[in-house]
């Protein structure tokens, strides 16, 4: 990226939650000798961000990242969502309205910092988009299918149509037997989770009434769709590192750090 690419200054916040059903403690667990969440900052912090910021619901949290000189505050343990989470970390850091947040996950100790960059330009070069997203090509039919792979659609301008668990675009031709025979061209899109905000809608989208299509889903980005609001999508062509939900996936990511693959330290 050359220096006029950059994106204009923009806060990275963090959202971190002790509570986690499938690993407990998460943001604490331990990632090649650092604790996740802190794993997550300084990857951040290699990005373009002007400040990065945790957003923690525990005092072990905010311990943590103080130790390791990474900027936190305590947020109230009882938001119902991420997104809450971010809108009163924008009033602890007191944002203005036009300020651009990136939201990057917890769980992502392998978020790459030009990925981060990329999403926040996108929404600086979108004014009429309330976030932005990224996302990149599916690789694979067993991808295609698998309902905790979230697929995006894009009309012309790199705006998302809709995001759904189901395989979408439903190639209407492409059937054999059961499944689909092969993907379909232009590759289907699967949605990368991170976001960029401007400060004043993320104070407003906890205010937006959920949406029924994003109950169905289960997938929060819907009700920005359903109350009328655009969201840019980056489309980059490398697939993020995995992030960690599962005991399973904390192997696989501390296999990857100490084995250096896909890691920049």
């Amino acid at each position: 990226m050359s220096h006029s690419d950059k994106p204009h200054g923009f806060t990275v916040v963090i959202p971190a939650r002790l509570a986690s059903s499938r690993l407990p403690s998460k943001p604490l667990v331990d990632i090649a000798g650092l604790p996740m969440v802190v794993r997550v900052a300084q990857r951040a912090m290699q990005s373009q961000a002007t400040q990065v910021v945790v957003a923690a619901d525990d005092e072990r949290i905010v311990q943590a990242c103080k130790a390791h000189g990474v900027q936190v505050f305590l947020t109230r343990q009882d938001h119902v969502s991420g997104s809450d989470r971010l809108a009163e970390a924008c009033q602890l850091l007191g944002l203005p309205d036009e300020a651009l947040v990136v939201n990057v996950q917890g769980d992502e100790p392998l978020m790459r910092p030009d990925l981060i960059d990329q999403v926040a330009r996108v929404l600086t070069e979108r004014p009429e988009a309330s976030m932005s997203t990224a996302a990149h090509a599916i690789g694979s039919l067993e991808e295609f299918g698998n309902p905790n792979v979230v697929k995006v659609v894009m009309d012309a301008r790199q705006m998302a149509l809709y995001f759904s668990r189901a395989p979408i675009p439903w190639w209407r031709d492409g059937q054999s037997g059961a499944g689909f025979k092969s993907l379909p061209h232009p590759a289907p899109l699967r949605h990368i989770g991170i976001y960029a905000y401007r400060a004043g809608f993320l104070r407003l989208f906890p205010q937006l009434p959920p949406a029924p299509i994003e109950s169905m889903e289960s997938l929060e980005q819907l009700r920005a769709l359903w109350h009328g609001h655009r969201i840019a999508v980056h489309v980059t062509s490398e697939a993020p590192g995995p992030g960690v939900d599962t005991p399973e996936d904390l192997a696989r990511v501390r296999q990857l750090l100490s084995s250096k693959q896909g890691f920049t330290p």
